[in-house]
């Protein structure tokens, strides 16, 4: 059986061949934006990258994530997922494997990411990281057992 890293290495090396792949996202690190273990994300070639894009990064020469660009510095990538309230992790502009351009449904539903509202939900959310953790507390403990 295929790990992890092979699997992730199998996507991003379509990806690199012009193709979108639908990836499943695991863990709650992208709450509430993106549901692990229940949603996936649409990605592509990483072109144009922006503060504020989702992307699937090797991240400190150890793992892949699929989280958010906080910051960029001429080549060195600052991404930290949207359900974390502390912690980051550092990359280089060429780790970064793909972009995320959509959220998938587990009824095969594609959202684009970066729709006004979206955008826009993701700054204000940037913003509550001082809060974040009872506002992740409460919703773990309601909307997700309710759309379990």
């Amino acid at each position: 059986m295929a790990s992890d890293n092979e699997i992730i290495q199998s996507a991003v090396k379509l990806v690199n061949e012009g193709l979108r792949v639908t990836f499943p996202v695991k863990g709650y690190s992208m709450l509430p934006f993106i549901i692990g273990g229940k949603e996936s994300v649409d990605l592509v070639k990483p072109e144009g990258l922006k503060v504020g894009h989702v992307v699937l990064a090797w991240v400190e020469d150890s793992r892949y994530v699929v989280h958010r660009i906080i910051s960029i510095d001429g080549e060195k990538v600052v991404l930290m997922g949207d359900g974390n309230i502390a912690g980051v992790e550092h990359c280089l502009l060429s780790d970064v494997a793909a972009l995320a351009i959509n959220v998938v449904t587990p009824k095969g539903k594609h959202h684009d990411l970066y729709a006004p509202w979206r955008i826009k939900a993701s700054r204000l959310w940037c913003r509550l990281l001082p809060v974040r953790r009872w506002i992740l507390a409460i919703y773990r403990r309601t909307w997700l057992k309710i759309i379990s």
